[in-house]
């Protein structure tokens, strides 16, 4: 055999033994957690998710500051969007909850009528409450929430809804709106919400004021995550990782809880019913702005926090919730508010991304152990 033949037959011998080993490793590679579901068809920050009946529906939006009020509904079944009826007076910051496949938005923040700020500098909180009916597609108002406020968290427990937390004008403010470098209040309130007789009745308040923070509802207790203290605006405010657990039965607040490990707030988060799943949020500071891909979940069982396969994308304002055992991620900003991306009109900074992680992650002991406590069948 010539040397030219050898060298050849040499090098087509590397060849096939490469493409082999590529193959065998794409083969063993680990299948990524992350899906992509329809994208969202009105791309924009500031949105919220809420599950029920199967179904996710993002409300809200930001719209430049004008707030836009969507309301879209998706289908997990045939991955397709469907446009609802928008919020009656649109907001943005709202907080949303679920009872018996009604959806409730409580407050939220709107535009000043009449201000010489920018818009989107100055955020004027409402009181508004309404009721949406996906049945019949229709909106209905409720009780006023008994005092104005944005960015507050909902959760709902034993057929009440329990509203927590936000952000306000300061008490005695001549005006109705705070901006972006002025004073603003920051709650810890706790207002309950019954849908049988469309009242309010306020509860004890949580340890550490906050807005824009995280929350879930696991075996009957409240848990309030993260969020940013000081101010609304998160030029002016400060990120926490402090965790706090609602007993509505007893009325009462824990100890701090373990801590969230990355201090965040305008993300999404859900829950399954075992933990609670947390995913991106900004920062801003004077030496870094940005928006986090961080996913992190929270075990009320054993108080200790995961870390789970960061957002293919970092996203604020992006709406969150549990379907089953999918976590849904929608839309939302790729920088925090806090670059003043508005200084620069040509910057796309809104996606459509739908993002899905598939929640294997943590499976159920309970499950396990009737499996195994199951007695074994006998041939007949």
């Amino acid at each position: 055999m010539s040397k030219m033949l050898l060298r050849r037959t040499a090098v087509l011998a590397l060849m096939i033994a490469s493409v082999a080993f590529i193959t065998t490793a794409h083969a063993q590679m680990p299948t990524s957690p992350w899906k992509k579901g329809a994208p969202f068809p009105e791309p924009d920050e500031e949105l919220y998710g809420v599950a029920t009946s199967g179904k996710l529906y993002v409300i809200g939006g930001w719209g430049n500051g004008k707030a836009r009020g969507v309301n879209y509904e998706y289908d997990p079944a045939t991955d397709k969007w469907a446009k609802k009826q928008p919020m009656p007076r649109p907001a943005h910051h709202a907080a949303l909850a679920a009872v018996n496949g009604k959806i409730y938005a409580f407050g939220g923040f709107v535009a000043p009528a009449t201000s010489a700020i920018p818009l989107g500098a100055a955020w004027e909180p409402i009181a508004d409450a309404y009721e949406f009916n996906p049945a019949t597609d229709s909106w209905k108002p409720l009780a006023p929430l008994p005092g104005k406020r944005g960015s507050a968290i909902a959760a709902e427990v034993g057929g009440k809804i329990y509203v927590i937390g936000g952000a306000t004008t300061m008490e005695g403010s001549k005006d109705p709106f705070f901006t972006a470098f002025g004073p603003a209040r920051v709650l810890g309130t706790n207002d309950v919400y019954d849908p049988a007789t469309n009242t309010w009745e306020s509860r004890n308040p949580m340890s550490v004021a906050r807005n824009h923070a995280f929350s879930g509802v696991v075996n009957g207790k409240i848990y309030v995550i993260g969020g940013r203290t000081g101010h609304g605006f998160i030029l002016s405010a400060t990120n926490t990782n402090v965790v706090e657990e609602y007993d509505p039965v007893a009325n009462m607040w824990s100890i701090p809880k373990e801590r969230m490990p990355t201090a965040r707030s305008g993300g999404a988060s859900g829950s399954d019913g075992r933990m609670i799943y947390v995913a991106g949020g900004e920062v801003t500071t004077t030496q870094l702005v940005g928006a986090y891909r961080a996913v992190e979940a929270y075990n009320p069982a054993t108080n200790s926090w995961a870390t789970l396969p960061s957002m293919p994308m970092p996203r604020h304002g992006v709406a969150g919730a549990v379907i089953g055992n999918r976590f849904h991620l929608v839309s939302g900003m790729i920088q925090s508010a806090g670059a003043l991306t508005f200084l620069d009109p040509t910057l796309s900074v809104h996606t459509a991304m739908h993002d899905i992680l598939e929640l294997g992650f943590f499976p159920d002991p309970s499950a396990t152990a009737t499996k195994s406590a199951a007695p074994a069948s006998k041939d007949r």
